[in-house]
Order: C-alpha cells, then structure tokens, then sequence
C-alpha cells in the first residue's frame, strides 16, 4: 500500500512488485495491508506466472487496539484476537502486525493463538513497549528505536504516550534499561526489522534527491512529495531529529552486537520517498552509514531476512541446492556503497528479469498503480 501525504491510499499491485524485483529483492513479507486480498491474489498471480514480482509471505490487515487509524481493525479484547487470528490464519496469510494502540492482553492472546495456528507475529507497537511484547511471545518488531517505549517515562500501561521519539536523542546505549531491552530480545530469539530509509524520510534534507525515484513517481505524488519535504527543512517544522535518526542507527548496532537477528525492509508510507526496491537500497547505505560493514549489511539484507522467515534453508544466501535467487550488479557495492543501484539482472528461481526493463515499465505509474 503507498500512501501520499494527502491521506490517501493506493494498492500498488502493478509497479510494487516490478520496482521490488527491479531492486534485487526477490523475497518480501507485507507489513499490515488496507486491502489483504488484494495481497493475497497478487501472491498466487505472482506464484503462477502471471505477474513479475518477489516471492510474498502474507501478513494479513493492519491490527490495533481502540482509536486505531482508519482503515485497521479494531482489536479490543483477548477473545477477538483469537478469532481474527484464526480467521487469516485459515486465509492464507503466515504473519499477522499489531499497530500502535493494541492491548497487552489482546496482543499476547493473539501471539498465543497464532503459535498454535503456526503463524508468526510482528508490531509496529507503542502502548506496548519492546520488553512487554517479549514477554508476551512476540517473534519480529518493526522499525527499532524509533518505535520502542521503554524508555518514555510517560508510559502508563497499554497506552501509547506522545512525543516519546523526540526523547530518544539523549538516550544512553549504555544504561541498564536499554541494556536489559538487548538483553531479552536475544535470550528469546525476537528478531527485528530495520526501516531506516522510512524514517529519513523525516529528517530535513535526507535523503540525496534521486531522479529515478522522482521519474517513478505520478506528478501528483511527486508534487506532494517535494512539497512535504521542503517544509520539513523549515525551522520549527515536525520532523525527526539528526540526533534521534543517529541514534537508531546506534540502537540497530547494538542489537545486531550483543547477538540480535536484524533484517531490513521498506515501508512505501510516510511522505511515499521510498520507493519499493528503491528504498531496500537505500537501506544498504543507511547500514553502513551506521557503523555496519558492507558484508554485514549484505548479510542482514539477505540471509537474515530469510532467517526471519524461517526459509534461510531455501534462500537468503548462495549454496548448493538452495533456489537460484541471484543479482547481478555492474560494480562493487562493496567498495562502493552507491554501486548497489546498478543492478542489471535478477534471477529468482533461476529465471532471470532486466532490472531495467522493469523500471521503465512502471515509470509515472508510482502512486496510481
């Protein structure tokens, strides 16, 4: 789903799927989506050959607690978590997200249940905090420091607490709370999911302007998009801090140093700046950017992700006998980060796409379709 800065939302069946594999990146998971079975056709399209696009696992509808965005489901009490569960379980999809406002108590019966159901659960959370969805069971939590609450001292129980990114500036990597976060995260094997590129989004002035990105884009899209990132470059604009994004980039290390598993992905939300394909690359600058090597960031991009899913013993790196997901890249990314855009050829299950081709095909369109 792409959303503009305009409130709207686009199920973007035709150019995700091509920009994503354009991109290199031959296996998603969904986040959370306005229109699931829009997903879970494009799935079984993609799966019989009759759309170009990433492997997919299906995460389901957006799920929330009370006051939830529009558009998401509404899930206030253990027993609907069960239900609505068991009912995307029986649907297709293999994950399910809880955003920012659900329960302690229907989140940890909703990890129960799909535990039983063999579904594996994530968040975008907020009222509950990293540890509390640890001890609850969770497998994945999306976008790392910037969404993490232990550290507000405004928290109040199953409450999402205002203003608590702006806090994270100061916050100490050392102390024992955030020392105690990695600490759990990893005693329970709980994955996360980096998202830098969505949240510089926010930053004024990052990222570099991209023309490809701007040609991608519809001109309405596009307008909006120039628009909302001039006023970020305002004084007094809302934004996130250099402090703040500096200091997720410092959370992602820390986790990934004291044993954590870390993947990456892209969220084509916000401001809509980053793009499906487009924005995993960015990623990969934003890692190393972070204090991660070129390898490392590879590694997390990839076999990490599969790890995530429980397929690495399908894909994620090269070996004999896995699937033949392959890039093939006109440079050296690894001595030259920026290099990583210079994707030519991308094969999955050894048939192989012109990343270029795939580009063009979708040029205006990013917004629409």
């Amino acid at each position: 789903t792409f959303y503009t800065t305009s409130g709207r939302s686009v199920q973007l069946n035709v150019s995700a799927p091509r920009l994503y594999l354009a991109g290199g990146v031959t296996t998603i998971r969904t986040t959370g989506s306005m229109s699931p079975y829009s997903e879970i056709n494009l799935k079984a399209a993609i799966e019989q050959g009759e759309v170009a696009g990433p492997r997919m696992y299906i995460t389901g509808p957006y799920l929330t607690g009370e006051a939830g965005l529009g558009g998401m489901h509404e899930v206030l009490t253990p027993d609907a978590a069960r239900r609505v569960v068991a009912y995307w379980a029986e649907e297709g999809a293999s994950w399910l997200k809880f955003y920012t406002s659900v329960s302690r108590a229907a989140l940890g019966a909703a990890i129960e249940e799909a535990h039983k159901r063999g579904l594996k659960v994530t968040g975008h959370l907020c009222s509950v905090s990293f540890r509390e969805a640890v001890a609850l069971g969770i497998d994945n939590l999306e976008h790392g420091l910037f969404v993490n609450t232990d550290y507000d001292p405004e928290k109040q129980p199953d409450r999402c607490p205002s203003g608590s990114m702006a806090k994270l500036g100061d916050l100490d990597l050392q102390s024992d709370a955030v020392r105690a976060t990695l600490r759990e995260m990893t005693a329970r094997n709980v994955a996360m999911t980096s998202t830098l590129a969505v949240y510089e989004l926010f930053v004024p002035n990052r990222p570099p302007l991209e023309q490809r990105v701007l040609d991608a884009m519809s001109p309405e899209v596009r307008g909006e998009y120039l628009t909302t990132r001039a006023r970020l470059a305002e004084p007094g604009s809302f934004g996130i801090s250099p402090a703040v994004f500096r200091k997720a980039q410092e959370f992602d290390v820390a986790f990934v140093r004291a044993g954590g598993l870390l993947a990456a992905g892209v969220d084509p939300t916000g401001n809509g700046g980053a793009l499906p394909g487009f924005g995993d690359q960015r990623n990969f600058e934003l890692l190393i950017e972070a204090g991660f090597t070129p390898v490392e960031a590879i590694q997390i991009m990839s076999a990490n992700g599969a790890k995530v899913l429980g397929a690495f013993e399908q894909y994620g790196s090269i070996a004999t006998g896995k699937r033949a997901d392959l890039i093939v890249i006109n440079g050296n990314p690894i001595a030259a980060p920026a290099d990583i855009r210079k994707v030519t050829l991308v094969f999955k299950d050894g048939v192989g796409y012109d990343s270029a081709k795939l580009i063009d095909s979708v040029r205006g369109i990013v917004g629409i379709r």
